[in-house]
């Protein structure tokens, strides 16, 4: 089913983007899973298969190797540079590799099917070095090269003395050169347990989003594997590029801009989660968003089931008429409940609705009242300390770089030393939300609250990388803006 969709969504692709793209495009690809000397791995022919189907679609001329011995890789490379070198400076060039890899005093090896090893000085006689494929796509000098190495799953040279690193090194790009590699150098990639590598799944899937940049490709590649490893994978790419290149063309009349494209992604993260608070966030950093409308929708959704939740069975009302829109919904839901909370949250969703002036005044009363909230069952809770929107939030020390792991060095008592999974377990010490129930946040840590793992901490942190939600660093926080500014750098650093 996975393959089926995903060559549907290059099909789809095609229709509107092959068409205009005027450039050359070449690839290479090459999957090794029979070895004989060596372990055999169950998906890299696979997922070759799966890549260069995808790759056609996208207009790529594919030459598609598979199961290859050293002497039909390196004929293959020599004439995948040939045919690039006379495509011409406009031309795109990619090659793909799945299969074993390893490093040796800090060059890769791509391992042939036929390899046989038992010393260390002997491999670069019986496997392929990468430099040699960057080497042959450099003497084209053509705009843009691409690089993709879904290798590194084990060593298979464990017991060959000086061949006991894991992974691959690093390599330098040269100009016009994007690299990307399954996972972080040295670590190991995983083959998967189904019928292709998770990295390798997730890169045929994104390369087929219309208009999306490479660039932004392999980010989604990377936050797709790290979710689906646990965070024991992380893809790694480096680039050189001096050209933009996407896979797959924007549909005419419907090109999404890179600021258009994170909103979407943001908020397909979100909708999935369900989470009011998360809904708040979005709204705060895009109220005029081409997703807001819905946005909206779906809190008014959440905030009266949670209202009808919290009526005792014996008193609940009778249905209420239907209504004709979401935001009268969550009007009537807000008298139904009195509350100054629902009220507000109200005004959250829809300042400038049909229903903001009456909401407004209910506020106001419920404020300048006895100072009971019913809501609450008792004294409101004070207001809790704003920031300006132009004061700068709490300073992070210069430290270090901020990792998953390291102690936050901040100006809040209440976090600081402590990690960020640490910190996402503390209680707030008064509301995120000014009004909101207590049931909703007291004696809740951060994570009850949004549900946080590593993963879903990351997609936040890298929500605040954006220009559209950098004014929301300086908004309340029950820890100041101090933790959305260590989120943001570490998110800035890729999650490490």
């Amino acid at each position: 089913m996975i393959r089926v969709r995903l060559m549907l969504l290059a099909a789809v692709a095609s229709c509107w983007g092959v068409v205009a793209l005027a450039e050359e495009r070449l690839a290479l690809v090459i999957g090794n899973s029979a070895y004989g000397a060596v372990s055999v791995l169950d998906n890299p022919v696979r997922d070759a298969r799966l890549m260069a189907e995808t790759l056609e679609g996208l207009g790529f001329d594919v030459t598609l190797a598979a199961d290859a011995k050293q002497i039909e890789m390196k004929r293959a490379i020599a004439q995948f540079g040939r045919k690039l070198r006379n495509a011409g400076e406009d031309a795109t060039g990619l090659f793909y590799y799945a299969g074993h890899g390893v490093q040796s005093f800090g060059s890769n090896y791509l391992l042939p099917v036929d390899v046989a090893l038992s010393d260390a000085a002997d491999l670069d006689l019986m496997a392929i070095e990468a430099q040699s494929v960057l080497r042959q796509m450099a003497s084209a000098r053509n705009r843009t090269n691409i690089v993709i190495l879904d290798a590194c799953r084990n060593n298979p040279f464990e017991t060959v003395a000086d061949l006991n690193q894991s992974g691959l090194a690093e390599m330098k790009a040269p100009t016009g050169t994007f690299l990307a590699y399954a996972t972080a150098p040295g670590d190991v990639a995983l083959d998967g347990e189904g019928e292709n590598s998770p990295f390798t799944e997730a890169l045929a899937r994104e390369i087929t989003v219309p208009g999306a940049p490479v660039e932004q490709v392999f980010k989604q590649v990377r936050r797709a594997v790290l979710e689906q490893s646990g965070g024991k994978q992380t893809p790694w790419d480096t680039s050189s590029l001096v050209s933009d290149f996407t896979f797959a063309a924007a549909a005419p009349q419907a090109a999404m801009t890179a600021a258009e494209l994170e909103e979407a992604q943001i908020w397909a993260s979100i909708q999935e989660s369900r989470d009011a608070m998360q809904i708040m966030l979005y709204l705060r950093g895009y109220g005029e968003g081409r997703f807001a409308d819905e946005a909206r929708a779906l809190l008014a959704e959440l905030v009266q089931e949670e209202l009808q939740a919290s009526q005792p069975v014996a008193e609940a009302p009778p249905a209420p008429a239907p209504v004709q829109d979401a935001e009268s919904a969550m009007f009537q839901a807000a008298q139904g409940d009195g509350s100054k909370a629902a009220y507000e949250a109200y005004l959250m969703a829809y300042p400038e609705g049909q229903f903001a002036e009456m909401a407004a005044a209910e506020v106001a009363a419920l404020a300048a009242g006895a100072g009971q909230d019913p809501a609450a069952g008792g004294e409101a809770p004070a207001t809790a300390p704003e920031l300006a929107a132009e004061q700068a939030p709490e300073p992070v020390s210069e430290a270090g770089p901020v990792t998953y792991a390291s102690p936050l060095h901040v100006g809040v008592p209440e976090i600081s030393g402590l990690t960020l999974a640490e910190a996402v377990t503390r209680s707030p010490a008064f509301p995120p939300i000014e009004g909101l129930p207590d049931s909703y946040w007291k004696d809740q840590s951060c994570s009850n609250c949004h549900q946080w793992t590593r993963e879903r901490l990351c997609t936040q942190g890298n929500t605040y990388l954006s220009l559209n939600m950098q004014r929301s660093l300086g908004k309340q926080h029950p820890f100041g803006g101090a933790l959305k500014q260590v989120l943001k750098s570490w998110a800035a650093g890729g999650c490490q």
